[in-house]
């Protein structure tokens, strides 16, 4: 790990261990490759250990051994690459509906050797992809939509029991307040902050984990509105 942080590149060591290689590659991969393809911005290439490679990877910490995994909106391949890098027992579904994205995600999927793997393309929403994915452990999504949005979307997904966590920033608190009714109807239990990865990084990652605890119930005109948020 060239011109990296010393203390950056320990944690990246410990999150990663003997499969460290394959996170550089990936890093490799999206500096070369990322601005020009309009998977990041230029300012985030001197970023990408601290800020989204190992702000994704150490949210293996919410996910069960062997868990089916599906990130919503995998864009860049964040947060599922580094992921299934850091955790290779867990079986990961990257689910994205951009044509471009998701040419990439196949590419560095095939390069990297990822076989716990899969890219689908589509949106979360759509009946096809809840027909593929239905019944997982965790859904994940970084950066996608306000809360409520997002569980409308992801807790079809989940198997009774199975839990959305979404990584969030400073806003996840206002987020759960504004929305803790909405998530309810959803067939969501009360939505809680945790941080992850508080052992290995210097800032540590916050997600809002939101358990299923009941089957989605046909969307009221109320219902529909915090979609809309």
């Amino acid at each position: 790990m060239t011109n990296v942080d010393r203390t950056v590149a320990a944690s990246a060591a410990a999150v990663f261990g003997d499969r460290l290689e394959l996170a550089e590659r990936f890093v490799g991969l999206l500096t070369e490759h990322g601005v020009e393809r309009g998977l990041i911005g230029p300012r985030e290439v001197e970023r990408l250990w601290d800020r989204h490679v190992l702000n994704s990877a150490v949210v293996a910490e919410q996910m069960p051994q062997e868990a089916r995994v599906v990130d919503v909106g995998s864009g860049a391949g964040l947060p599922g690459i580094p992921l299934a890098i850091a955790r290779p027992d867990l079986q990961i579904v990257l689910v994205e509906p951009m044509a471009r994205r998701v040419a990439w995600l196949d590419e560095v999927v095939e390069t990297l050797g990822l076989t716990s793997v899969i890219v689908l393309r589509g949106r979360a929403e759509e009946p096809s992809i809840k027909d593929d994915v239905a019944g997982a452990d965790v859904v994940t999504a970084r950066a996608v939509a306000p809360l409520a949005k997002l569980c409308g979307w992801c807790l079809p997904l989940l198997r009774v029991g199975g839990r959305l966590v979404a990584l969030k920033g400073s806003s996840a608190v206002e987020e759960i307040e504004r929305d803790r009714q909405a998530v309810a109807r959803l067939g969501g239990a009360d939505p809680r902050v945790e941080t992850c990865g508080a052992d290995v990084l210097d800032t540590p990652t916050t997600v809002v984990v939101v358990d299923r605890v009941a089957t989605t119930r046909r969307r009221t005109r109320k219902d529909q509105g915090a979609y809309r948020a």
